[in-house]
C-alpha cells in the first residue's frame, strides 16, 4: 500500500509537471510575440551600448520583431541590472551586464538590490573588453617588467590612472601590484577620454583603461601599450603581449559583458535566446565590427556562462578586498 501510494503521488507530480512543460514550450515556439527590451547600464556610444545594439539589430531581422536598447545609466550599472531582476520573467526585458553589476559589484557595494546569479538566468557571454596599461612615449619603460622595476626603485614615486574607482580597470591593476609586490596612487578618472588626454599630456605618468578607447592614440604613436590584460592577444593590435605572458602566467582581469533575463524566464526561452544570440555573433560582419574595436566576441551557452560568472564573482571579491575599495 505505501508503495502504491509512492507511485500514485510520483504519477500525479509528473502529470501536473507536463502542462507547465508543454506550456514554457509553446510560449518559446511563438516566442518573442511582441518587442524586446534589451537595458544597457551605460550612456550611449560606449562599448557595452555598441555590442548591445550590433546584436541587437541582427536579432530584431531574424525574429521580425523590435528590439529596443534602453540605456539606464548610473550606480556602477546596477540601476539597469536591477530593472531587470524585477521584471516579468518572460524574455521580453533583458539585460547586457557587464563585470561591474555581476561581478564586481556584490563585493564593492555594502548594500546591492540583486544577486548577480540567484536573481538572473544567465543566456550567453557577449564580449570581453581588454583594458591595456599605458604610459607617454617618453616614459622609461618599454615592458610591464620596465615598469615595475622602476617602481620597486622607486616607491611611493608612480601614480595610476583608470576608469573609476571599482571598475575593471581599476581592480586590475590593483591586483597585478598586488601580486608583483608593490604599491602605487590609483587616481579615478571618469573615463577613457580624460584618461588618454593626461596621458599624453604626461599629467598622469601611468594608466590603465579600456583598449577600444586607446588603440587609436596606441596606432598613431601617441601612447605606448605595456600590456594587455586579457588572457590572450588582442585582434586589435596582435603584436602586444599580455600581462601573463610577462611573468604573471594565468593573469586575467577583463571586463566583459553577456546577456542575462530575470529569474525564472522559461528555460525553452533561454535557449532560444541563447541559440539566435549565438548565430548572431559568428555572422562575419558582426565579427569584424567588434574584432576592429578590439572587442572579440564570445558567445558562450548557459550553463558556461554562469559558471564563468561564478569565477568571475570569486575573482573581483580578491580584487576588492586588495584595493581597499567600497562603495556605498
Amino acid at each position: 500500500m505505501v508503495a502504491f501510494n509512492r507511485l500514485l503521488a510520483g504519477s500525479l507530480l509528473v502529470a501536473a509537471l507536463v502542462p507547465s512543460v508543454a506550456l514554457a514550450q509553446n510560449s518559446a515556439d511563438t516566442y518573442p510575440s511582441r518587442p524586446v527590451r534589451i537595458l544597457v547600464g551605460f550612456t550611449p556610444g560606449g562599448a557595452t551600448d555598441i555590442t548591445a545594439r550590433v546584436i541587437a539589430e541582427k536579432l530584431q531581422a531574424k525574429w521580425g520583431q523590435s528590439v529596443l536598447v534602453e540605456n539606464r545609466p548610473g550606480g556602477g550599472s546596477n540601476i539597469a541590472a536591477d530593472l531587470v531582476a524585477k521584471a516579468a520573467p518572460d524574455g521580453y526585458t533583458l539585460v547586457l551586464g557587464v563585470t561591474g553589476s555581476h561581478g564586481i559589484n556584490i563585493s564593492l557595494y555594502k548594500t546591492m538590490p540583486y544577486h548577480p546569479l540567484r536573481d538572473f538566468e544567465p543566456i550567453t557571454q557577449a564580449t570581453v573588453y581588454p583594458n591595456v596599461i599605458i604610459v607617454h612615449p617618453s616614459f622609461p619603460a618599454n615592458n610591464l617588467q620596465e615598469l615595475l622595476a622602476l617602481a620597486r626603485r622607486e616607491p611611493g614615486k608612480f601614480t595610476f590612472a583608470h576608469d573609476g574607482t571599482g571598475t575593471g580597470s581599476h581592480l586590475t591593476m590593483e591586483l597585478l601590484l598586488h601580486k608583483a609586490g608593490i604599491k602605487m596612487q590609483h587616481v579615478p578618472y571618469k573615463g577613457t577620454a580624460p584618461i588618454m588626454a593626461d596621458v599624453m599630456g604626461q599629467q598622469v605618468p601611468i594608466a590603465c583603461t579600456g583598449i577600444i578607447g586607446a588603440i587609436t592614440s596606441y596606432k598613431a604613436g601617441k601612447v605606448k601599450v605595456l600590456g594587455v590584460t586579457s588572457l590572450t592577444r588582442t585582434s586589435a593590435a596582435p603584436e602586444l603581449p599580455t600581462v601573463a605572458e610577462q611573468g604573471f602566467a594565468g593573469f586575467s582581469g577583463e571586463p566583459w559583458s553577456g546577456f542575462f533575463a530575470p529569474k525564472g524566464t522559461p528555460k525553452p526561452i533561454i535557449d532560444k535566446l541563447a541559440n539566435d544570440m549565438i548565430a548572431a555573433m559568428r555572422l562575419p560582419d558582426v565579427v569584424k565590427k567588434m574584432a576592429d574595436l578590439g572587442t572579440p566576441l564570445v558567445g558562450s551557452r548557459p550553463e558556461e556562462f554562469r559558471d564563468y560568472v561564478a569565477k568571475e564573482i570569486e575573482k573581483w571579491a580578491e580584487a576588492v578586498k586588495v584595493s581597499g575599495a567600497s562603495a556605498e
